[in-house]
């Protein structure tokens, strides 16, 4: 980092003369004068000292800890000094955080305010009242969930995230589920699947932030078409668990057409390489350190532990979705799914849990109700896809582990849960889905969340107009 000398030279020299004996409090109140203030400051000395020539106070009582020491720095890297270090000759007064940040960066010289005339009581006051004082001021939340809303949207065209504010991910979204946009909290928005498609296999679609593509899981192409330079810092795949759905889902009034792929017909070794596959193409489009939730029933743990060990390693953990009623079954009923949960490289993953410390109480048994629980909503659900996810489990995964403006990764979209959990919870979220009617559900059931159009990248026509265009009579489709 350059600090800009010629600028502190300037403020320099606009010093005014020495301070004065310092006057009563009645000559103060009727002064508005800041020279006029009760100590021995020269204004507008700001020096540039050598960094290690400083020394911390003889008793600091403020603990810094090393991960605002990290944002501290980062604040400087970003926005340069924006106050000096107090300091009385060469000990530090105020200061101590953004001088082991000018250390961690590597900084030679730092702005120091130099203080005089303070006696050893008054400068252990000042420090103490410098970190005490501030910490009394409290937030107006609302104005607060509002301008952390906007600049989420703002910050990524600097190129910047929103942890430069300092707000943790889990305090953001606490903010905007009090505060927020509640237009999209009913996301789980039913849709009738259609006859034919208006999707067409290798189609790019944009939803506002959100980007679909109908392609193929194990295609590498498609993956790189729908993620270009982008990587994902999370992933949940419900991709089809090698059941035949007629045999499994189909036996009540509700009936399913059959997945394209993996739907029964593929052996333990061919699911394997299956799972194998997509997961592979997974790793090599996130990030170093994202995390990978793939669902799975209990019939498949062994191929889906041997997929995900090959390309993972370990397990992060196993999530157990706890239903509350049972499906069908002629001897114990399943009322759970699995979730095979895998961390992407060496890298970190983001932690929004942290033990409940921002709210968040959150285990490895998440209980959400079923498709199948009756309510005539659900019914719609399971109308559309056999084994759709109410948008909570989903927007409640994606707030563990991710910040707000993430790409968050879905290769078996289905009818388009994960892309109405990331609109409700501020995310990215980019699908892949194989299945053109499904496609066409996703888009109709964002369309009708968002009140927006989806559009086809490669004409820019929006849906409704690609719908018109190809359900005409002239229409070969």
């Amino acid at each position: 980092m350059t600090l800009d000398r010629a600028t502190m030279e300037a403020v320099h020299k606009l010093r005014p003369a020495k301070s004065k004996p310092r006057p009563s409090k009645q000559a103060l109140t009727a002064s508005t004068d800041p020279r006029a203030l009760p100590n021995q400051l020269d204004w507008g000395e700001i020096r540039l000292l050598p960094t290690l020539s400083l020394k911390p106070a003889h008793k600091n009582a403020r603990t810094h800890a090393k991960k605002q020491i990290k944002q501290v720095a980062n604040s400087i890297l970003q926005f340069g000094w924006t106050y000096p270090i107090l300091a009385d000759e060469d000990r530090i007064i105020c200061g101590h955080a953004r001088w082991e940040a000018a250390k961690q960066l590597g900084l030679k010289e730092v702005p120091v305010l130099m203080m005089r005339g303070l006696s050893d009581a008054e400068k252990r006051a000042l420090a103490l009242a410098d970190n005490k004082i501030p910490a009394n001021a409290g937030w107006d939340r609302k104005l607060l969930a509002e301008e952390l809303g906007e600049l989420a949207s703002l910050l990524p065209d600097c190129d910047l995230s929103i942890d430069i504010t300092g707000f943790e991910p889990a305090e953001i979204d606490g903010l905007m589920l009090d505060f927020g946009n509640s237009e999209h909290d009913s996301a789980d928005a039913s849709c009738t699947l259609g006859e034919q498609p208006i999707s067409h296999r290798g189609e790019l679609w944009q939803l506002g932030a959100h980007r679909v593509l109908c392609g193929d899981a194990c295609d590498h192409n498609d993956w790189a078409r729908l993620m270009g330079s982008d990587r994902a810092r999370m992933l949940i795949a419900d991709g089809p668990y090698n059941v035949q759905i007629s045999k499994t889902l189909g036996r009540g009034k509700i009936k399913h057409r059959e997945f394209a792929v993996a739907s029964g017909e593929m052996s333990p070794v061919e699911f394997t390489d299956f799972l194998t596959r997509w997961m592979r193409l997974a790793a090599q489009f996130s990030h170093d350190g994202s995390l990978h939730f793939a669902f799975v029933d209990w019939r498949h743990i062994g191929e889906m532990h041997n997929a995900g060990h090959a390309v993972f390693g370990p397990l992060q953990n196993l999530v157990v979705w706890n239903k509350t009623n049972g499906g069908q079954g002629s001897f114990y009923r399943s009322q759970h799914e699995l979730i095979f949960v895998y961390k992407n490289g060496d890298g970190p993953h983001l932690n929004n849990v942290e033990l409940g410390r921002h709210g968040r109480n959150r285990s490895n048994v998440w209980t959400y109700a079923g498709v199948n629980t009756f309510r005539q909503d659900r019914l719609d659900d399971l109308t559309v896809h056999p084994t759709v996810k109410p948008v909570a489990l989903i927007a409640d995964a994606i707030k563990d582990c991710t910040r707000r403006g993430d790409l968050v990764l879905d290769p078996f979209l289905g009818s388009g849960t994960t892309l109405l959990a990331a609109e409700h919870v501020g995310r990215r979220a980019y699908g892949l889905e194989i299945d053109p009617l499904y496609v066409d559900v996703a888009i109709r059931r964002w369309q009708d969340v968002t009140k927006r159009d989806a559009i086809l990248v490669a004409t820019g026509q929006t849906f409704d107009e690609v719908t018109a265009a190809r359900s005409g009579p002239e229409s070969s489709t």
